[in-house]
This record gives C-alpha cells, sequence and structure tokens, in this order.
C-alpha cells in the first residue's frame, strides 16, 4: 500500500519507519512546514514554512533559500506527523475503556432517584445468542409451511454475525442498509440478499445521492412508509431471514412482490413471538438460554435494601416472567415489586389512555373488578401510563426506567413524560472490548492524524503534490475500511459510520439519560452516585483535536495567549 503508516502482517498492524518507504515517496526535505489553512498568511504564519508557491515573499526574505519540492515537502511531514502518533500512543494506552461502566448522555444523580422500572426481555432478563438461531429456523420453516415459500429455501442456515442493530431496509427496493445521524447511507454498507450492492447502485437507486429524505426515513417508532428501521436484538434474526429468502430468490431469476415478502417474513418471526414457541423453548432450559441471572438478583436487591421502589412493565405473559424471575431471584421475586404489569402492549401502553388495568390472581386468571389502586404482589395486565401515574403518584425525574428498544420502551417516557431513562445495550460490551485493542487504538489515530494532513496540505495543487493526496486518501479509506470490519465485516459498528454517529446512536443519545452493556452494571456504583457526561468538544470547540495534535496547527488562545487576554 503506497505511503502505508500502518501494515497488515501476520493478523496484526505494524507502525513503519519513514525508511520503509519505497521508492518515489522517499523524500529528504528538512522543512518543518506545519501545515496551511485559514489561520496563516504572509503576516500571520504558521509555526513552519508554508508552501513558497503560496507565499512567494517569504524566499524574498531568504534570498539563500532553495524551496524543497512539494512532494518531497508532503512525504516529509507524513513521516512527522507518523512518528509523532508512534510517541503518543505508548503500549499501555489500549484497555482505556472499561465495558462494565455506565455511559452518561445526561446529567444525572441516582440519590435523586426514587422509583425504578425495568422491562423484561433483555433487561432483566439477558438472553444467549443461541436463541437467535430458534427463532430463524422456525421462523423459516413457517414460511415454508404456512406460506408454502419455496422448499429449497431451507438450505439456509442462521449467520450469526450477518447483520447488526439499527439497521434500515427499504421494503421496495429490498436494501438493508446502515444510515448515518444525517440521513447518509455508509457506502459499503448495503446488501440487497446476502450480496453487497455497489456503491454507484446505491447512489443511482436514491436519485444520484446518498441521502435518504426525512419522509421516507422511519417515524417516531421505527417504521416509515418505505423504510423500517430494526431496533431491538430480536431483528437479528429477522434481518438474516429476510435477507436469505430474498438472495434465494434473487439466485433464481424468481420474480417476487418486495412487499409481500417482506410482511411474510415479518409475520413470520411475529408468529414465533405471538404462539410462545419462544417462551417455552426458555422455560425449557434456562440455564442454556437466561444469563446473569443472579446479577439481575443483585441488582434488585440492593435496591430493595437502600428503601428503592421497584416496578416491571413487560410485554410477556405473566406465566413466563414469573418461571423466569423465579428462577434469577427465587419464589419470593414479587416481594421485591411495588407494582408489575404484564402484557402492556408497549409502546401504546404509553400514549393510549382507553385500556383499563385487569388484576390476575395466582393462577393467571383475568378478574373483573375494578382498579382503584396498584397492589404490592399482586399481577395487573394491560392498563396504560396515565392511569399509572394517577395511582402510584410516580412522576417525572425521580423515576429510572430501564429497557433496551430505544422506541417502545425509552422515547415516549422521556419525551412526554419526563421521566429518565436507562438504554440496556449488550452489543456495548463487545464494541469496548475491540475499541480497547491495539489495532483499533492505532488505526484510529493514525486515521484522524492522516486526515488532519490531507485537509491542511490540500493548497499543494502541482501535480506531484496532487499524487500524494491521492495517495493518502487511498491509504485512508482501507483504514477505515479495516476499522469497520473489526466490528462486523458488513455493516461495523452499531455506533459509527465511519466519523459520524449512526441513525441508532443518534437515538441512543436523545431517549437515554444513560446507556450500559447490562444492569449489573449498576453493581459498580453506588446508589447516589452521580453521573456526569463528559464534555464532548464541537467542531468549533475544539483546541486539541488528535489531527491539530499531530501537524503542530494548534494556534488557539487556550494555549498561546491567554495571559494577554486576562
Amino acid at each position: 500500500m503506497a505511503g502505508a503508516g500502518l501494515r497488515a502482517a501476520g493478523g496484526r498492524w505494524w507502525r513503519l519507519r519513514g525508511d520503509d518507504i519505497p521508492g518515489w515517496q522517499r523524500a529528504a526535505a528538512s522543512s518543518s512546514c506545519q501545515g496551511c489553512g485559514p489561520s496563516c498568511g504572509p503576516r500571520d504564519p504558521c509555526p513552519g514554512a508554508c508552501p513558497p508557491s503560496r507565499y512567494p515573499e517569504r524566499l524574498a526574505q531568504r534570498p539563500d533559500a532553495r524551496a524543497p519540492e512539494p512532494g518531497a515537502h508532503l512525504w516529509a511531514r507524513y513521516r512527522e506527523t507518523r512518528k509523532l502518533v508512534h510517541d503518543l500512543l505508548p503500549p499501555e494506552v489500549c484497555n482505556l475503556l472499561n465495558p462494565a461502566a455506565i455511559y452518561a448522555n445526561n446529567e444525572i444523580s441516582l440519590g435523586d432517584v426514587e422509583v425504578y422500572g425495568f422491562d423484561y426481555d433483555y433487561t432483566l432478563a439477558q438472553y444467549s445468542d443461541s436463541l437467535h438461531s430458534m427463532i430463524f429456523n422456525t421462523a423459516r420453516e413457517i414460511l415454508l409451511e404456512q406460506y408454502k415459500y419455496p422448499r429449497e429455501i431451507r438450505k439456509y442456515d442462521y449467520i450469526p454475525d450477518f447483520a447488526i442493530r439499527g439497521l434500515h431496509y427499504d421494503v421496495q427496493k429490498s436494501l438493508l442498509m446502515k444510515i448515518d445521524a444525517f440521513h447518509y447511507v455508509q457506502l459499503g454498507t448495503a446488501y440487497r440478499g446476502l450480496q453487497p450492492v455497489p456503491d454507484e447502485e446505491v447512489i443511482d437507486l436514491y436519485g444520484g445521492t446518498q441521502h435518504i429524505p426525512l419522509y421516507q426515513m422511519s417515524d417516531f417508532y421505527g417504521k416509515g412508509p418505505s423504510l423500517k428501521q430494526f431496533m431491538d436484538i430480536f431483528s437479528l434474526p429477522e434481518m438474516a431471514l429476510l435477507s436469505c429468502v430474498v438472495d434465494y430468490f434473487l439466485a433464481h431469476s424468481l420474480e417476487f412482490d418486495q412487499t409481500h415478502l417482506y410482511k411474510d417474513v415479518s409475520d413470520a418471526i411475529r408468529d414465533v413471538h405471538i404462539k410462545g414457541l419462544m417462551y417455552q423453548w426458555i422455560e425449557k432450559d434456562m440455564e442454556k438460554y437466561i444469563l446473569r441471572g443472579d446479577e439481575t438478583h443483585a441488582v434488585l436487591n440492593r435496591l430493595s435494601n437502600h428503601g428503592k421502589k421497584l416496578f416491571l412493565i413487560t410485554n410477556s405473559p405473566f406465566s413466563f416472567v414469573d418461571k423466569g424471575m423465579k428462577h434469577m431471584v427465587g419464589k419470593d421475586w414479587r416481594d421485591l415489586f411495588d407494582v408489575v404489569i404484564v402484557q402492556a402492549d408497549k409502546p401504546n401502553f404509553f400514549t393510549d389512555r382507553r385500556k383499563p388495568f385487569r388484576k390476575l390472581d395466582e393462577s393467571g386468571v383475568l378478574q373483573w373488578d375494578k382498579i382503584n389502586h396498584l397492589e404490592k404482589g399482586k399481577i395487573y395486565r394491560q392498563g396504560n401510563l396515565f392511569d399509572f401515574l394517577q395511582l402510584t403518584g410516580w412522576r417525572g425525574s425521580r423515576v429510572l426506567y430501564f429497557g433496551d428498544h430505544l422506541y417502545s420502551d425509552l422515547a415516549d417516557l422521556m419525551l412526554r413524560h419526563g421521566w429518565r431513562t436507562g438504554a440496556i445495550i449488550p452489543e456495548l460490551e463487545r464494541e469496548i472490548n475491540i475499541i480497547n485493542t491495539e489495532q483499533y487504538m492505532h488505526s484510529l489515530t493514525w486515521q484522524q492524524a492522516l486526515t488532519g494532513l490531507l485537509e491542511r496540505m490540500q493548497t499543494y495543487r502541482d501535480a506531484e503534490s496532487m499524487q500524494v493526496l491521492a495517495a493518502w486518501m487511498k491509504e485512508r479509506q482501507e483504514i477505515r475500511s479495516v476499522t469497520k470490519q473489526l466490528f462486523n465485516p458488513r455493516f461495523g459498528s452499531i455506533f459509527r459510520t465511519f466519523h459520524n454517529p449512526t441513525y441508532f446512536s443518534r437515538r441512543l443519545a436523545r431517549f437515554s439519560d444513560l446507556y450500559m452493556a447490562s444492569l449489573s452494571c449498576l453493581l459498580n456504583y453506588s446508589v447516589g452516585f452521580t453521573f456526569y457526561p463528559r464534555r464532548t468538544p464541537l467542531q468549533h470547540e475544539a483546541p486539541l483535536w488528535m489531527d491539530q495534535l499531530c501537524t503542530g496547527c494548534v494556534r488557539t488562545p487556550f494555549l498561546q495567549e491567554m495571559a494577554h487576554i486576562r
């Protein structure tokens, strides 16, 4: 790779020295130019020497000076930057992030929280990934037996790492893709069936742009007129099955209606849940499917012992929740909760005032009596949040509710009712472990520094310099591709589309005060702990971006002129 600052060898990335650059790329230029940009000019120079072609008056002041060749000058700056990156990142720089930490989007003090609420699936109960293949296989059989899809589809098996959460699916184009916070498709992440769609075709499909107009995007709950966003963890087998079925029809040149196919697959996945098949699998082998049950028990006990009110609102049926909670917490699990609501029909529970609460007896049979108050230890079904607020008086920021689905669990509670919210993101643990690797850290840091070089050296427009800049652009793209594949070979990280946040990240930041890999992360903090979000610099606020450090273009009053300002 021309001009590579990092090179893959034997599965590892090695940092190269300057003399590793072959042939014409080597340069002996001694110039220490710090790069050009809006901040440097003939009267306000940057710390080094700007290109002579831009400010010839500087050469006039030094008649004995001999301007270096532009290409040699650029490669000299490249080597200086690479060395600085190497010196800035000693081996111990890795493992900076704790996968068991809680991360804050908004300042929140647990000392102010009096009431804790929880979803059940993927919040109180974490499930093994082996459940996904069961959902995939069963939904595939439903398609074959009930919807009479071609039996050859049975040859497709579940691909565990095929998709990631937060992807969008364009029903009319049969296109599964990753979209960033600004509604742009990340090129290289669009798939039709199991095959990638060329970038040129994606751009052509959307009228010559990567941008998806707002009216086509998902609505408040992730459902748009033609785009569907897959936001929960159970959607992973749905995306895999949808892609496999599309792949079969395309491979055999069979004409199909995209809308019917999407609905059939969606209904088959839904039947797995509605018919209780998934519940049966989990109940038969809880040791296999339920994870971290002892940690859930510890969290609930700790909160209860500190006098916190606890409640549960879940869409799952009582018999299933009861068996799972007895497995994790014990037969007296209901003594920990002040209110338990099952089959709540979220997100409608948060917006529909019409459904009243109904009490269930010990065997799960519905009672007919009117509900005037919610009793501890009793089980209630359906209902709505407005009656819940009136009956409990639990309002505003003293309530903290945890869930895994950003739309169904958290959005309404934060935006409409002012509750504090915590998102459970199981994928976070794996992504942080990848971020902590030496390969990721060095790749990302060098990529940022190289981007800074490209930005500052783009004023060089001669033929040789343009060739150097093209080599840097190629290297940057290759590093971005490698970094993306560390997370998922097709779609990358659920949080990033190269430099931009994903659409999923945008919603996560909007609908959650806190986010974490599992509920057990609460055990690492006191019940009075205050979470302070880091002040992430806006583009105009940051005096010390990595690329500025590495290219020497830091010129801010914070560092140089503060004494004079005072």
